[in-house]
């Protein structure tokens, strides 16, 4: 069974960083994608960014230049570095790890950014 666990929530003052991490078990391969999503109070889900098996990143627009997503296959872990902290990056993170048809998600963490 998958399961998927993030970790590193917090709150932070606007210009500060966090790490966020994800732990993903019951996987048996490393050829797999994972990213981060994230969910503002009263909004929907957005994504953020994607890192796949061969390690090519991807970044949404709102975080590019901030964010650093990477990961470590042989521990099934995925990161998300977050500098420049905006008060607009509070919300909810949520790791996801798209694994044979099925979209895994974990139970979120906690982001917030005072001004």
């Amino acid at each position: 069974q998958v399961q998927v666990v993030e970790s590193g929530g917090g709150l932070v003052q606007a210009g500060g960083s966090l790490r966020l991490s994800c732990a993903a078990s019951g996987i048996t391969s490393s050829f797999y994608a994972m990213g981060w999503y994230r969910q503002a109070p009263g909004k929907e889900r957005e994504w953020v960014a994607q890192i796949n098996s061969g390690g090519s990143t991807n970044y949404a627009d709102s975080v590019k230049g901030r964010f650093t997503i990477s990961r470590d296959s042989a521990k099934n872990m995925v990161y998300l570095q977050m500098n420049s902290l905006k008060p607009e990056d509070t919300a909810v993170y949520y790791c996801n790890v798209p694994y044979r048809s099925t979209n895994y998600w974990g139970q979120g963490t906690q982001v917030t950014v005072s001004s």
